[in-house]
């Protein structure tokens, strides 16, 4: 697979509609842009801000487009409609909570996106069955300091990533990485007040790749 690293780099870009209010995210871009959709309350439920997922998405640039992706804790959807806004070929949303997850189809079905699916389940036992599919761009956003982004990490690795897959995983500052596997290699990263958000690319070795 192609390495697309070289559209990883920064560009500057200014928003030019209102920031979402609570109890909505705002698509930024795309096809959708500034389309706003309902965001139920629920314990735990953490949308990204819009400045950093502003900084993903320019980190991301055009390697978007055409990506299969995967939301391991999707919540309010925001950064798998952002992917779809800006025209990933799919996307599998998991969520645990089922009034989460009702929201997230209402909200597909507002958009009238045919081609994202949401599944009610829990994310770590979804990922420790068999890999129905293999992703190339991930968002792991999960609640903070519950140990769930290392033991996700950990299960993509079984069958679930292409290579040169693109991850991005968003914790708590003080989450140690370094038990992080060895072949998500690093491109960015950032802090922002209480957290930490970094961008990745899985390149295993020859004889771990699926």
């Amino acid at each position: 697979m192609k390495s697309r690293s070289p559209a990883l780099q920064s560009r500057p870009k200014t928003s030019t509609t209102a920031p979402a209010q609570p109890g909505e995210v705002r698509i930024i871009s795309g096809q959708w842009r500034g389309r706003k959709l309902p965001v139920l309350d629920v314990m735990g439920l953490r949308p990204t801000t819009d400045r950093v997922k502003e900084t993903l998405f320019n980190w991301l640039m055009q390697d978007t487009q055409g990506r299969v992706v995967l939301d391991c804790f999707s919540g309010s959807g925001s950064l798998a409609f952002e992917a779809l806004s800006r025209h990933a070929h799919s996307a599998l949303l998991l969520e645990r909570d089922s009034k989460a997850a009702a929201q997230l189809k209402q909200n597909l079905a507002r958009l009238q996106c045919s081609n994202a699916e949401v599944r009610q389940t829990d994310t770590m036992q979804f990922l420790a069955g068999p890999a129905i599919q293999q992703f190339d761009l991930v968002f792991i956003d999960p609640p903070f300091r519950q140990g769930l982004a290392l033991p996700c990490a950990a299960l993509l690795q079984q069958g679930w990533l292409k290579t040169d897959a693109l991850i991005y995983l968003e914790t708590e500052k003080e989450l140690d990485i370094r038990g992080l596997p060895e072949s998500w290699r690093l491109i960015k990263d950032k802090i922002a007040g209480q957290l930490a958000y970094r961008l990745f690319v899985y390149q295993p070795v020859a004889a771990d790749a699926v």
